[in-house]
C-alpha cells in the first residue's frame, strides 16, 4: 500500500469516526444544519491539506477538529456580520442604485477580504489607517490626535497600505 493510500485510509477513518459528532456540535453552535455541514466539510478539508497525517493527530483528534472548527465558525460569523452590514447599507439606496446580485456578491467578497486584512493589522496601525482613510485626517492631525510622531504615523499608514496590496 502506498503512502497516499495509507493517508487516504486514515482520513476516511477520521471522517467516519468523527464527522457525525462534529456536525452535531456545529449544528448546535451555528443553529442550522446547512452551515454546520459547510463548516464540518471545511474542517476536514483543512486536515486533509495540512501536513499532519491523521495518525499523528494525537489521542484526541476531536480536540484538533474542534480547534479548527472554532476558527472556521468565527470566520463564518465575521462573514455574516460583514454581509448583513452591507445589505443593511443597501436599504438606504434607491432602486436604480442597488447593484445587481452578482455585483453584490463580488462586493461582499471584497469587503470580507478587507475586513480580514484590517483584523490582521495591529490595533494602532488599524486606528491610524482608518483615521487617514475614513476620517480623511492629515498626517499632522493624526499625529496630534494619537500623540504619535508624524514619521511613525507615516510608517503605520505605509504598513496598512502594503497589507491592502496583498488583498488584491
Amino acid at each position: 500500500m502506498s503512502v497516499a493510500e495509507i493517508v487516504a485510509q486514515q482520513i476516511q477513518v477520521l471522517y467516519t469516526d468523527h464527522h457525525g459528532w462534529l456536525h452535531g456540535w456545529l449544528r448546535r453552535k451555528l443553529g442550522n444544519a446547512c452551515d454546520a455541514a459547510d463548516v464540518a466539510h471545511d474542517t476536514f478539508l483543512r486536515v486533509m491539506v495540512s501536513r499532519r497525517l491523521p495518525s499523528h493527530l494525537g489521542d484526541e483528534p476531536r480536540a484538533l477538529l474542534t480547534h479548527i472548527a472554532k476558527g472556521l465558525v468565527i470566520d463564518h460569523w465575521r462573514r455574516q456580520d460583514v454581509e448583513h452590514a452591507y445589505l443593511g447599507a443597501l436599504t438606504h439606496l434607491s432602486e436604480p442604485e442597488v447593484p445587481a446580485p452578482e455585483t453584490r456578491q463580488l462586493i461582499i467578497e471584497a469587503l470580507i477580504r478587507i475586513d480580514a486584512m484590517l483584523a490582521s493589522l495591529s490595533s494602532r496601525t488599524r486606528e491610524i489607517f482608518l483615521l487617514a482613510q475614513i476620517d480623511e485626517l492629515t498626517l499632522e492631525q493624526i499625529s496630534e490626535r494619537t500623540r504619535t510622531p508624524v514619521i511613525t504615523v507615516r510608517r503605520h499608514i505605509h504598513k496598512a497600505l502594503v497589507a491592502c496590496m496583498d488583498v488584491v
